[in-house]
């Protein structure tokens, strides 16, 4: 049945064994995750001059950070500033991003960050500091990330 190739297909694509390819587990791991693992599962990708700028391709959300929408009903709007990181709900407010209610009271409607594009970084010495671990262009000096064709070839016929 599919449970069978769904274990088959688990079977090749995983290399650790301490690492669990159940979706129970999966599920699990990340719903009951504490908020400074959710911080890091609520990263939003860089624009495409940030990405250029940095070599970087995406960050965790940040309270001032400026985003625009790029999903659903809110996509598209203007460049609005993040209000808060709501870690527990999965969700960040944007400044003008709203809803009245139905008594008249206007309320922040939550996107999920992998929703939005970052157009403007709020900067501080720690924010440079994972900018500048995660530029791509300094790893592959190093020889890091990702292996290409070549190598693998080369390693085949050694």
């Amino acid at each position: 049945g599919s449970r069978e190739v769904s274990l088959l297909l688990a079977s090749i694509m995983k290399r650790s064994n301490n690492v669990s390819s159940s979706r129970r587990k999966s599920r699990k791991a990340h719903f009951s995750a504490p908020s400074s693992v959710r911080r890091k599962l609520m990263s939003a990708p860089l624009s495409k001059e940030l990405r250029q700028k940095y070599n970087v391709r995406s960050m965790p959300v940040r309270k001032d950070d400026e985003v625009t929408v790029t999903r659903g009903h809110h996509k598209g709007q203007q460049v609005g500033k993040v209000i808060s990181v709501y870690r527990r709900r999965w969700v960040i407010h944007i400044e003008r991003i709203q809803r009245d209610k139905a008594n008249g009271a206007t309320v922040n409607v939550g996107i999920h960050p992998s929703k939005v594009e970052i157009t403007k970084l709020k900067l501080d010495k720690d924010r440079k500091n994972i900018l500048e671990r995660k530029n791509r262009s300094r790893l592959a000096d190093k020889g890091k990330g990702k292996i290409r064709e070549e190598e693998v070839q080369a390693m085949e016929t050694a």
